[in-house]
């Protein structure tokens, strides 16, 4: 199959989960509750957050933008999902395609860095009570979430501008029900040995270093909080961090669930459905 150059003319199939139509009206059902469900939620959050004085600190600042960042996140994929189902269209376009990588990234790495913030929001507040408020000051929030989002879009950016430089045969199929990354790479007639080997190096370090950083925060929130007389301040200490945890065992447990259905096995199903828990199920959570 011969190569096109001519991007305006290309157009992908997003595969989607199943072909079967019985079961399209299912799935259109169960992703608009879903989105619907996570989008009124977080909004609620960034609400309550936002009208309520007590709730303005670091943890609440910090929480509130992360329900920003899944509302985005969501809206990168489920909408054109639902688009192609009412419409029984499969079909993205390559600007389409290629714009929903890039927000895709984005969005990714803005979770990554703000889950890494509020670890460390935690263990300032556990370890270092007496000095929290000045540690932990509005000029510092407002910092890390402007490297947060520069070092995304970054991110986001490059990897969308490499694949620019490939090649592509038209009305190429995708088997996720959004254009992931390595999957369009995947598809390209040109040499990806570049796209690839970014896509591991700077994806390692843009996930790498948040959960490092989650690592150390929680090695020594659990060693402080070991060494409280209080059981009743043992207790507290462990409760304020539980929804942090579980979001992040969430996040990252999908997230390596992906990449591990990808590698050890070729059925685009299971890597579909692994895709599904990673950008649906931990901003539903929350």
């Amino acid at each position: 199959m011969k190569s096109e150059n001519q991007t305006g003319t290309i157009n992908f199939l997003l595969l989607g989960l199943s072909e079967e139509r019985d079961l399209q009206p299912v799935l259109l059902g169960l992703f608009l509750s879903m989105y619907l469900v996570t989008v009124l939620g977080n909004l609620l959050i960034i609400l309550a957050v936002c009208s309520d004085p007590p709730l303005h600190t670091p943890m609440y600042f910090f929480l509130s933008n992360l329900s920003f960042t899944d509302i985005s996140f969501i809206s990168t994929t489920v909408p054109k999902m639902l688009m192609n189902i009412q419409r029984q269209s499969k079909t993205i376009s390559y600007t389409g395609c290629l714009t929903q990588v890039c927000f895709f990234l984005v969005f990714a790495g803005m979770e990554n860095f703000l889950l890494a913030a509020m670890a460390y929001d935690r263990y300032v507040a556990i370890c270092h009570p007496l000095r929290y408020s000045v540690i932990m000051n509005p000029r510092l929030c407002v910092l890390l979430m402007v490297l947060s989002l520069t070092i995304s879009v970054v991110y986001g950016l490059l990897h969308s501008l490499l694949v620019l430089r490939l090649s592509f045969c038209t009305d190429l199929g995708i088997p996720h029900f959004f254009c992931e990354l390595d999957q369009v790479i995947k598809l390209s007639g040109s040499t990806t040995f570049i796209n690839n080997f970014l896509f591991y190096l700077v994806s390692s370090i843009v996930r790498g270093v948040p959960i490092l950083g989650i690592i150390y925060s929680y090695i020594k929130i659990v060693s402080s909080i070991l060494k409280m007389s209080s059981a009743g301040g043992r207790h507290k200490a462990f409760s304020t961090c539980g929804s942090h945890l579980s979001v992040v065992s969430l996040f990252y447990g999908t997230g390596f669930g992906v990449y591990i259905s990808s590698a050890v096995t070729d059925s685009s199903t299971n890597s579909a459905a692994a895709s599904v828990m990673y950008s649906n199920a931990e901003p539903l959570y929350l």
